[in-house]
């Protein structure tokens, strides 16, 4: 996923964490845009067509509307050519190719990109899809749930954290500046500061632009009920700004941080 991952869980067999692992890695393979046999990249190379895909993918093609409502268009899926027009066009460790920013534009509405169907679904001709943080978010949220009633998977810092941790108080969490316990509670954390490059680019797309987000917020942390909430929050108040930020997660966040 192009960043460290960690899995914890009391009381289960070292075999039950290494086949979380390896299930967490499998579908890494099938969701990433980087490999061009996965399925996500079938699915971006089919545009216009319908394709048939697994129940997994349509659950996260069906959390990425979702979020896409939740979030007034903010977190936006169908941002994969924006991304590519700014230079991150292979994985980070491969470093930037050279940035067109000169073809960036306000996205359309992700319903107009992507539509839905049982066991199929269409991308738009020209569109092309990126599922980055909501799937680290969902899948830790899965991997969690597979693991049993005590566990922690953090997924790029995508974290779900399951029953009371190894002390019986909850899960130790860095968040923010601070250190929290989590017993039940995602969290997600959506910055422009890691993933940077040239001349203030940077991988977190502003839909209204097309281009890479010019926000006085660099970095936004979120509790929540699970960790893809958390994840679709995080972004949303981070491309919101400071100003807005905070009444916007107030009564949908547990908690926040914002730098």
């Amino acid at each position: 996923m192009g960043s460290e991952c960690e899995i914890y869980a009391m009381g289960v067999s070292a075999a039950a964490l290494d086949d979380a692992e390896a299930w967490v890695q499998e579908r890494h393979h099938r969701f990433t845009r980087f490999e061009s046999g996965s399925e996500l990249s079938r699915l971006n190379a089919a545009a216009g067509a319908w394709m048939p895909i697994s129940t997994e993918l349509e659950a996260l093609l069906h959390l990425a509307l979702d979020a896409y409502t939740e979030s007034a268009g903010l977190v936006h899926a169908g941002v994969l050519p924006a991304l590519e027009a700014a230079g991150y066009t292979r994985t980070f460790a491969a470093g930037p190719t050279v940035a067109t920013l000169d073809r960036s534009r306000p996205l359309q509405p992700l319903p107009e990109l992507l539509e839905i169907d049982v066991g199929r679904a269409r991308v738009a001709p020209g569109a092309a899809l990126d599922l980055g943080g909501l799937a680290k978010g969902w899948l830790a949220d899965r991997c969690s749930e597979r693991l049993g009633a005590n566990a922690l998977v953090n997924l790029g810092g995508d974290l779900r954290a399951r029953g009371p941790g190894p002390g019986g108080e909850g899960w130790a969490v860095g968040f923010g500046d601070r250190t929290v316990l989590l017993w039940d509670m995602g969290a997600a954390t959506s910055g422009t500061t890691r993933r940077r490059w040239g001349a203030g680019l940077h991988h977190l797309i502003d839909p209204r632009t097309g281009l890479p987000a010019d926000s006085d917020l660099e970095e936004v942390s979120v509790l929540a009920r699970s960790a893809a909430g958390a994840e679709i929050l995080a972004k949303t108040a981070l491309l919101l700004g400071r100003d807005r930020a905070g009444a916007w997660l107030r009564g949908r966040a547990l908690g926040w941080s914002l730098g």
